[in-house]
């Protein structure tokens, strides 16, 4: 694999750049001026953009053996896949969860079996590295429930070693604990299907096995019945008694209600929730339960999927890798608002198609979401085409945002739109006074605790990021006084670190939380010298790069004390810490250091690279690397500083 800077001498980008106290706002703007021409170029007839969304191997692992299941995997997709996954593979053995990342054994394992279908053969020297790895760190055995799930589909794992969930479940009102509303709506999506598909056992044999990976360990001790973890570990032992002596007219009827519950969620694109997880485990338990490849549930499941591959030329052949979600809402919305930023007029042609395509996104229909908030009237954005069951707030905040700057042909229209996009947003705030992303206070612990639950966060707590955001828009909107808003503001400043900063959950990590509060707070009215923001603007000018730009490693998440803040500079990141900087109203060598960060190494096509992940989809698990970062985040910042150095 080829290291970071290979990449960049490859492109034509520019490598290191000497440090300068001052930026000629000239060379500023001739940066930003193409910046904003590669941008348009990128742009869809429709309106939309939309940047890969890349994440790890397991995507395209898990794809495979799906297909395997179902059995409509062919050669010519195989070996793509695998060209791709061996491509992934590093020189120890392994495989990561992000570039530059540490190995991950359940990665590594998933991709030694997806390429042992592709007909790999045991003894080959890049699966014997990666069958020692795993043999190093525990085996097989060692992995995560999900990974081990995927080995029992097949028989090369036991069902009766796995933890259990029952399909009656759903049958739990939303005040009971453990009900499926409990769960964030990624997880619910998820562990609806997995309750089919784990009462009902399967094992499709592959032909090979996996000797290779295991090590015969005994296994784990059971922890102490007096804590937490024992007594969940002893209720999982309960379920699997139940499952071998189920209430059987009890059973028959929550199997039936999981599959319209499923069925009912499907969205137009054949997706559910326009995101892998619960899209696969959807596709195995329907299957299981007699819907053949050729019903239209399963069809419409398969074509979507096949939407989400990308694939292309390489020296061997085709490579084939599967995006585990796409982001054009959420895109367009940030390309909007870094043209704006740019000083692109309000009512230029690019900005009137985007805004003609958002306005045809929004939600009237409604959803889980309602659960927690039957009276609310639908108006929000979800991140994907299709997906309209689940808008979210995080994306509402940041489309209001764009749109209340866009001059329109119909403003009574736009204007309408904003609103119920304000009101939804306004209605999703959590009774602690923040905003999670997909529902109103999805904030109970009792699930993590499950043995069935060792991947992934499962709930939807408020963050600082999204909160940042909800209370940027209110403030936008003109609601900074609102009640609404001062709450928000309230949690924000009660989620500060010790340290000045915050929290980042959906982008990496403390650099993008507190990227994200600090326009927030001053936009809402707190005063830019304020002490909160001093903090803040301390500790980013602290966690500076000496070559001027700012990045923070995704391993911060489990490891703040050696990671928050630190890491190789990135574009993204380097502009998320000079909005927060250019907010405070801060001026000076660290503003003037980073953004001769980005002057320096832009690419000649107007672009930047950045191979390293700055987004998350589950702390401590799942990274996203979102390759429109690159290039709206350093717009943004370019824009406003040199708006500043303009006027």
């Amino acid at each position: 694999m080829t290291t970071v800077g290979e990449r960049r001498l490859r492109t034509g980008s520019v490598p290191a750049a000497p440090r300068t106290s001052v930026v000629v706002p000239s060379v500023a703007r001739r940066a930003l001026d193409a910046a904003v021409a590669h941008l348009r170029g990128l742009q869809d007839e429709q309106g939309w953009w939309k940047g890969e969304l890349e994440t790890n191997v397991t995507m395209d692992a898990e794809d495979l053996l799906l297909r395997e299941f179902l059995g409509v995997r062919t050669d010519s997709e195989t070996q793509a896949a695998a060209r791709w996954i061996r491509r992934q593979q590093r020189a120890d053995g392994t495989w990561a969860n992000f570039y530059g990342g540490p190995p991950d054994l359940s990665t590594t394992v998933e991709a030694w079996v997806a390429l042992r279908l592709a007909g790999d053969q045991p003894d080959a020297a890049h699966m014997a590295r990666a069958a020692a790895y795993v043999l190093q760190h525990g085996g097989v055995e060692q992995t995560r429930v999900f990974t081990r799930i995927w080995l029992a589909l097949f028989g090369l794992w036991s069902w009766d070693e796995l933890p259990t969930l029952p399909p009656e479940m759903i049958f739990l009102p939303s005040w009971a604990p453990l009900n499926i509303y409990d769960w964030a709506c990624w997880a619910r999506q998820t562990i609806v299907p997995l309750s089919v598909v784990c009462t009902l056992r399967p094992a499709r044999p592959l032909g090979f096995g996996i000797d290779e990976l295991r090590t015969g360990g005994p296994r784990p001790a059971r922890s102490p019945i007096h804590s937490t973890a024992g007594l969940f570990e002893r209720l999982d032992g309960a379920l699997h008694w139940y499952a071998r002596h189920p209430l059987r007219a009890v059973r028959r009827r929550a199997v039936r209600r999981a599959q319209e519950w499923i069925l009912e969620r499907q969205e137009e694109d054949g997706s559910w929730g326009g995101i892998q997880p619960p899209w696969v485990y959807s596709l195995l338990a329907l299957n299981l339960l007699g819907l053949e490849v050729d019903h239209p549930a399963m069809q419409a499941g398969l074509r979507g999927l096949d939407g989400f591959l990308i694939v292309e030329d390489g020296p061997d052949g085709p490579v084939r890798r599967l995006e585990a979600c796409q982001s054009p809402v959420w895109d367009t919305a940030l390309a909007m608002t870094a043209l704006l930023d740019a000083g692109v007029a309000a009512d230029d042609e690019a900005l009137t198609r985007a805004t003609d395509w958002m306005l045809g996104e929004q939600i009237d229909a409604g959803g889980d979401w309602q659960v927690r908030r039957p009276n609310l009237e639908s108006g929000g954005w979800a991140f994907e085409f299709a997906n309209d069951g689940y808008p979210d707030t995080d994306d509402t905040a940041e489309i209001v945002l764009a749109l209340a700057r866009v001059r329109h042909t119909d403003p009574v229209r736009l204007e309408s739109s904003i609103q119920r996009g304000v009101r939804w947003t306004r209605g999703m705030q959590s009774r602690d006074g923040g905003w999670g992303a997909f529902d109103a206070d999805n904030t109970s612990t009792l699930a993590l605790a499950l043995p069935f639950c060792d991947f992934g966060a499962i709930i939807d707590p408020p963050s600082a990021d999204v909160t940042a955001h909800v209370v940027e828009m209110l403030a936008a909107v003109g609601d900074q006084d609102s009640e609404d808003c001062r709450r928000g503001v309230a949690w924000l400043l009660n989620a500060q670190e010790p340290d000045g900063s915050w929290f980042g959950r959906w982008g990496a990590n403390y650099v993008y939380g507190t990227g994200a509060v600090v326009p927030a707070l001053v936009a809402a009215g707190l005063p830019a010298d304020a002490p909160e923001i001093g903090r803040a603007v301390r500790w980013l000018e602290d966690h500076q790069n000496d070559d001027g730009g700012w990045g923070e490693d995704l391993r911060s998440y489990d490891d703040p004390a050696g990671w928050a803040g630190r890491g190789e500079s990135t574009p993204s990141q380097t502009a998320w810490a000079l909005l927060a900087l250019l907010a405070a109203g801060r001026e000076g060598r660290s503003v003037e250091r980073g953004i001769g960060w980005l002057v320096q190494r832009q690419r000649p096509d107007g672009t930047w690279d950045e191979d390293l992940y700055t987004a998350t989809g589950f702390p401590g698990d799942f990274y996203i690397n979102y390759h429109l970062y690159r290039l709206v985040f350093p717009i943004w910042a370019l824009g406003r500083y040199v708006r500043r150095r303009e006027t």
